[in-house]
Order: structure tokens, then sequence, then C-alpha cells
């Protein structure tokens, strides 16, 4: 049996699909007896969808470099 700590790593891997079948059966598995974890894994794929459906992108590393160039002389 997996602890919640490992519970929570594997919640997050498979968030992102990449949780093993071991994985996720014993996740299952940890999710029936662990109402904390249970609640995590729900509140975790809540923020999931809402992240999809807010079409976030990600800077770019010319936006990252100007932004950190500009808060560097702000400073």
């Amino acid at each position: 049996m997996i602890n919640c700590e490992q519970a929570s790593t594997i919640c997050n891997k498979k968030q992102y699909k990449e949780a093993t079948l071991f994985e996720r059966i014993n996740l299952s598995l940890h999710l029936l007896i662990c109402k904390a974890c249970s609640s995590f894994s729900k509140k975790n794929s809540k923020l999931t969808v809402l992240c999809n459906k807010a079409d976030l992108h990600l800077l770019s590393e010319r936006e990252k470099t100007k932004m950190k160039e500009t808060i560097e002389r702000s400073i």
C-alpha cells in the first residue's frame, strides 16, 4: 500500500498522463481508504479542467529574459 505522499505524487503524474497502470491502480486503492487524498485528487482534477479551459500560454524565453531584465533594473 502506498502512503499519502506517494499518492499525491502519483496523482500529479496522472494529471499529466505520466502515471503507469500499476501506479494508477495503487492510487485508486489508496483513494478508497483515504479521504484527504481523495479530496486532493478531486480538487487536482478540477484544477486541470479549469487550466485547460483558460487556454493558458507560456512566456517565450525572450519574454522571460525581458521581464527579468526589467525587474533587475528596477531594484
